[in-house]
């Protein structure tokens, strides 16, 4: 009787000491606040915007809001196989930070008053502007108000189109579908004459290789979008990240990001712009 009992508390002690051992790896491969060694970080990307954050068929990621995230999770520790990568879809963003899904987001993020009352940002990382995509041959759309009786293309629930509407060419035809592909679709067989949305975003469309030398961005610089990183209000990430991208600039990397994802479509785009300074 005595040696089952014996036996009976070293099982139990070792059950505790196997659990715990067990509860100790996996809060290791939580995401951490920015400390490497054998955690993991959890980033949020667009999967589906060529040329900022999208999903390739063999299963790697690549963008620039990918190649500033590496950069930005390198900085703080991580290696490549360290980092989970989250799909964040606009609607989802705030939400993903606050439950802490991810320990931040890089998905064309602008940064708005309205944003900043739920979450942090750093940043920015880049400005873009509002603007349409023509094609190369265009030769009549060279002002906004020259989109007037002009068929304009967006996508579905996309306040862009309505904007330009409402603000510089009234008589604009709206035409909304599903997806830019669909625009860009519509655009290259005349069904639509221009597709608006984020230049950054017309960019990243117009370098891939299908479309390269179909199409010109107008350059009408429409209005400011900050992008910015997004995380949890209050989070200590917000100073490491922002040394992180102030440090991208100075290297060149950030250049490099810029040259490599949008240079196919001759992308003006502005200077890296100052940590803290949002434009309006």
């Amino acid at each position: 009787m005595k040696f089952r009992k014996v036996s009976a508390a070293v099982a139990v002690v070792l059950t505790v000491g196997l659990a715990a051992s067990a509860c100790g790896k996996n809060d290791d491969d939580k995401g951490s606040g920015g400390s490497g060694g054998g955690k993991k970080i959890t980033i949020g990307i667009k999967v589906d915007q060529p040329g900022l954050g999208q999903k390739l068929p063999s299963g790697e990621y690549a963008g620039f809001d990918v190649d500033v995230a590496r950069y930005v999770a390198k900085a703080l520790g991580y290696k490549t196989n360290q980092i989970v990568w989250k799909e964040a879809k606009s609607a989802d963003r705030e939400t993903m930070l606050e439950r802490g899904d991810v320990d931040f987001i890089a998905a064309s993020y602008s940064i708005t008053d309205e944003r900043e009352a739920k979450v942090d940002f750093a940043g920015p990382y880049l400005l873009a502007h509002q603007d349409v995509l023509v094609r190369a041959d265009e030769k009549h759309i060279n002002d906004p108000k020259d989109l007037n009786s002009k068929k304009l293309c967006s996508v579905t629930g996309s306040t862009s189109a309505q904007n330009i509407k409402k603000e510089l060419a009234p008589k604009a035809q709206l035409q909304e579908y599903g997806g830019y592909s669909e625009c860009l679709t519509g655009l290259e067989n005349k069904a639509v004459d221009a597709l608006t949305t984020d230049d950054s975003i017309l960019a990243g469309y117009a370098a891939q290789k299908e479309f390269q030398g179909k199409f010109k961005l107008a350059g009408f610089k429409m209005t400011n979008e900050n992008y910015g990183i997004g995380v949890k209000k209050g989070s200590d990430l917000k100073d490491k990240i922002n040394d992180a991208l102030k440090k991208m600039v100075e290297d060149k990397s950030w250049d490099k990001a810029v040259q490599d994802n949008f240079g196919p479509a001759n992308y003006k785009n502005e200077p890296a712009p100052a940590i803290g300074d949002v434009k309006k």
